[in-house]
C-alpha cells in the first residue's frame, strides 16, 4: 500500500505536454462520465443553491461565474442547465492552461450558450467574477500554488468561491483502478485516478493551507463519496 500520510507529487499522464488532442479529449470525456457516476457535481450545485436561496445571486445583471481549470467544460454546462431551471441569467467563463481544453469544451457545448472558453494561466487572469468555482483542479497544484490559488480567488470573487476536489483516502486509492477498468475507461483515467487520490487532500491539509493563505473563514466539508470541498461566502 502507498503511504498516504502526505500528499504525493507523482505526475498524472494527462498533464504531460506531449499528449495529443484526441487522447486528451477522450480522457476528459471519461472523467466527465466519472463525475456523473460519482455525483461529483452535487457539492458545487449545492453551494450555488445556497447562494440562490440567500438571494446572493440577485445582482441586477447576469451573474459572472468563472471555472478555474475548466477541462472538458462539463461543470459549466451543468451550471448552465441549473441556471436555466432557476431562471438565473449567467455569464460563464472557463479558464484552462491546456489549449486542447478550450477546443474540447467548445466542441461539446451547444451553440448559443452563455459560456466562453479561455486558454491561459489562471494566475494571469486579472478579471473579477461574482463566483469562482474549481473542480478536480487543486490536487494538480503543489501546496505553494494551492495557497496562491486560494489568495487569488479571495481577491477576485465578489460573492464567494468553491473548491470541489478529492479526499485522500486508502479505499478509493486502492479500488479506483479496478472500477475504472471494469467500466472500460480511458487508460489515462485508470492510471491517473489513483494518482489523483494520492495527490489529494485531507481536512488537515486544507486547514493548514487556508491558515497560510490568511483565510480562516472558509469552510472545509466532506461530501460522499470521497469529495472534500472548501467554500467561502463573503458577508453580504
Amino acid at each position: 500500500m502507498r503511504d498516504l500520510s502526505a500528499r504525493s507529487s507523482e505526475p498524472e499522464l494527462m498533464d504531460a505536454e506531449d499528449t495529443d488532442y484526441e487522447t486528451f479529449r477522450d480522457c476528459l470525456r471519461d472523467l466527465a462520465r466519472v463525475n456523473v457516476l460519482s455525483a461529483g457535481y452535487r457539492p458545487t450545485l449545492a453551494f450555488l443553491d445556497g447562494l440562490r436561496r440567500q438571494g446572493r445571486l440577485e445582482v441586477g445583471r447576469p451573474v459572472e461565474i468563472l471555472d478555474a481549470g475548466s477541462g472538458y467544460g462539463d461543470l459549466l454546462r451543468v451550471v448552465d442547465r441549473w441556471a436555466l431551471r432557476h431562471g438565473i441569467e449567467v455569464r460563464l467563463t472557463g479558464v484552462d492552461l491546456n489549449p486542447w481544453s478550450a477546443r474540447a469544451a467548445r466542441e461539446a457545448t451547444p451553440e448559443g450558450r452563455p459560456i466562453r472558453w479561455v486558454t491561459g494561466d489562471i494566475f494571469d487572469q486579472d478579471r473579477q467574477a461574482d463566483v469562482i468555482l474549481s473542480s478536480l483542479f487543486t490536487h494538480h497544484l503543489d501546496d505553494a500554488l494551492a495557497v496562491r490559488f486560494l489568495r487569488w480567488m479571495e481577491t477576485r470573487a465578489g460573492i464567494g468561491w468553491f473548491v470541489n476536489d478529492l479526499h485522500r483516502h486508502a479505499l478509493p486509492h486502492s479500488t479506483f483502478g479496478t472500477l475504472a477498468a471494469a467500466l472500460r475507461l480511458h487508460r489515462f483515467v485508470r492510471h491517473d485516478g489513483p494518482v489523483s487520490f494520492a495527490r489529494a487532500f485531507v481536512p488537515g491539509d486544507w486547514h493548514r493551507l487556508l491558515a497560510e493563505a490568511g483565510i480562516p473563514e472558509a469552510e472545509v466539508r466532506r461530501w460522499f463519496p470521497f469529495r472534500l470541498c472548501v467554500s467561502r461566502i463573503r458577508s453580504a
